[in-house]
C-alpha cells in the first residue's frame, strides 16, 4: 500500500512539473538564457580558464624546484685502465674497478629565469589575453541574446496566427450553421452547405499545422534559452508592441563586440610574433642545486660506516647562458609566418568594418521601410475587415453570393496575417539594427 501511495505521489509530481506554465517576456527569456544556455557558461568558464592560463605564463618568471631521488645496484662494476705509476709499479697498466656495488642519492635543485625574452613577452600578453576571453564573452552572449530574441518573436507571429485562425474558424462555424438551416429550409443550395463545409475543413487544417508550427518554434526557443522542453510558456501580448526605433547616424564600427575581438586577436598575435623573435636574444638562468649520496657494497638505505656504506654530501650554484648563432633560418621563417598570419587577420578586420556597416544600413532600410508596411498592411486589415462585415450582411439579407462571402474572409484572414508578418519583419529588423549599435544588452532594461 506504501509503495502504490509513493508511487501515485511521484507520479502527481512529474505531471505538475511537467504541466508547469511560465509566463516569459523578451527580458525573462533572455534573463534564463544567460544563465542557463550551455554556450553563456562555456564562455564564462573561458574567462575563468584565461586566468589559469596566465598564472602558467607567469610561473616560468619564478623559481622552479625539484627535488629528486635515486637508488642503483651496479651488479657489474665497469673497470678502467689505469698508468700503473700511480700505483708505485711505473711502466705497467692496472686494471681497477671504480665505484661500489650500491648508490643513492637525494638532493634540490634550482632553477630561475634570469634574462629570457619570450617569457617577459608572455607576461605582458597576460593582460591582452584575459581582455580577449571577457570580450570574447561579452560576443557569445549577445549572440545567445540575438537568438533568443528572435525565436521569442516567432514564437509570438505563429501564435497570433493561430489565433485568426481559430476567430476564422468559429465566424465560419456560424456561417455554417446558418446555411445549413437554410438549407433545411429549402432556401440553399446542397453545394453551398458543401463549399462551406470544405472550407472548415482547410481551416482545420491549416490550425493543426499551425499548430505543429508553434510547438516546434517553442521547442527551438526553450533550446536557445537552455530551457527544459517540457516547460509550458506564456507570452504577454504587450511584447509585441510597435515602437519605432531611433534611427540615428551610423554607429562606430570600433565599439562593436566583433570589431574588438579582432583587434585584441591582432595584439596576442603580435605577441605571438615578439615571442618568436626572442628566439635570437641569448638566455640566462640561475641554477643551484644540493645532494646527498651514498655508495657501499650494501643497499646505502638507513646503513652506516660499519657496513662500508658512507655517505657524503655536494652543492653546486652557477649560470647556464645560452646564446644562438645559427638555427637554419628556422627562426625567420616563424617570424615570416606569424607576420602573414597578422597580415591575414587585417584582412579580417577589413571585411568585419565592411560587413558591420553593411548589417546597420540594411537593418535601418529594413526599419523603414517595415513601418510603412506596418502601416499600409494595418490600413488593409481594416478595410478587409470592413469588407467582410459588410458582405456577410450582404449575404444573409440574399444581396451577396457564398463566392462573395468566402472572398472576403479569404481576403480579411490574407490581410491579419500580413499585417502580424510585417510586423515580425520589423522586429528582426529592430533586433539586426540594436545589435549593430552594439546594444543588445539594453533588452535586459
Amino acid at each position: 500500500m506504501k509503495k502504490i501511495i509513493l508511487l501515485t505521489f511521484l507520479t502527481f509530481a512529474v505531471t505538475a512539473k511537467a504541466q508547469e506554465v511560465k509566463t516569459l517576456t523578451l527580458k525573462d527569456a533572455i534573463t534564463y538564457a544567460l544563465e542557463n544556455k550551455a554556450d553563456a557558461k562555456k564562455a564564462k568558464l573561458e574567462v575563468e580558464n584565461s586566468e589559469y592560463k596566465i598564472q602558467e605564463v607567469r610561473s616560468r618568471a619564478l623559481p622552479q624546484i625539484t627535488a629528486n631521488g635515486s637508488l642503483m645496484y651496479n651488479p657489474v662494476l665497469q673497470t678502467s685502465v689505469i698508468d700503473g705509476a700511480a700505483f708505485g709499479a711505473p711502466g705497467t697498466t692496472m686494471q681497477v674497478s671504480f665505484g661500489q656495488k650500491w648508490t643513492s642519492g637525494a638532493g634540490v635543485s634550482l632553477n630561475q629565469v634570469l634574462f629570457d625574452q619570450s617569457v617577459f613577452t608572455g607576461l605582458r600578453a597576460a593582460k591582452t589575453t584575459r581582455e580577449f576571453y571577457q570580450i570574447n564573452n561579452q560576443l557569445t552572449e549577445e549572440q545567445v541574446i540575438e537568438r533568443v530574441a528572435n525565436n521569442y518573436y516567432s514564437v509570438y507571429v505563429q501564435r497570433e496566427r493561430l489565433t485568426l485562425l481559430d476567430s476564422n474558424y468559429v465566424n465560419t462555424s456560424k456561417v455554417r450553421d446558418i446555411i445549413k438551416g437554410q438549407f433545411n429550409n429549402g432556401l440553399a443550395k446542397k453545394i453551398d452547405l458543401d463549399r462551406i463545409v470544405v472550407k472548415m475543413s482547410n481551416i482545420d487544417t491549416e490550425r493543426q499545422q499551425i499548430k505543429n508550427g508553434i510547438q516546434l518554434q517553442e521547442n527551438a526557443l526553450k533550446f536557445y534559452m537552455g530551457m527544459p522542453i517540457e516547460t509550458q510558456i506564456v507570452i504577454p501580448q504587450t511584447e509585441f508592441e510597435v515602437t519605432p526605433a531611433a534611427l540615428t547616424e551610423a554607429p562606430n564600427t570600433a565599439n562593436r563586440t566583433e570589431y574588438l575581438l579582432l583587434k585584441k586577436q591582432e595584439e596576442l598575435l603580435e605577441f605571438r610574433k615578439t615571442a618568436i623573435k626572442a628566439e635570437y636574444y641569448p638566455t640566462l638562468s640561475l641554477v643551484a642545486g644540493y645532494n646527498y649520496i651514498g655508495q657501499g657494497p650494501e643497499m646505502p638505505l638507513f646503513a652506516k660506516p660499519e657496513n662500508g656504506v658512507y655517505w657524503s654530501d655536494y652543492s653546486s650554484i652557477g649560470l647556464n647562458l645560452r646564446v644562438p648563432i645559427f638555427t637554419g633560418f628556422g627562426t625567420r621563417a616563424k617570424v615570416s609566418q606569424a607576420d602573414v598570419s597578422i597580415r591575414s587577420l587585417q584582412e579580417d578586420i577589413k571585411d568585419t568594418q565592411l560587413s558591420l556597416d553593411l548589417e546597420y544600413r540594411n537593418a535601418k532600410t529594413q526599419i523603414e521601410n517595415n513601418i510603412i508596411t506596418i502601416g499600409n498592411q494595418k490600413e488593409n486589415m481594416r478595410l478587409a475587415g470592413d469588407i467582410l462585415k459588410n458582405t456577410k450582411n450582404n449575404y444573409l439579407q440574399g444581396l451577396a453570393s457564398l463566392t462573395d462571402l468566402l472572398d472576403a474572409e479569404n481576403a480579411s484572414l490574407e490581410a491579419q496575417n500580413n499585417y502580424t508578418r510585417a510586423v515580425l519583419a520589423y522586429k528582426i529588423a529592430e533586433i539586426t539594427l540594436i545589435k549593430s549599435k552594439g546594444e543588445l544588452k539594453t533588452l535586459l532594461n
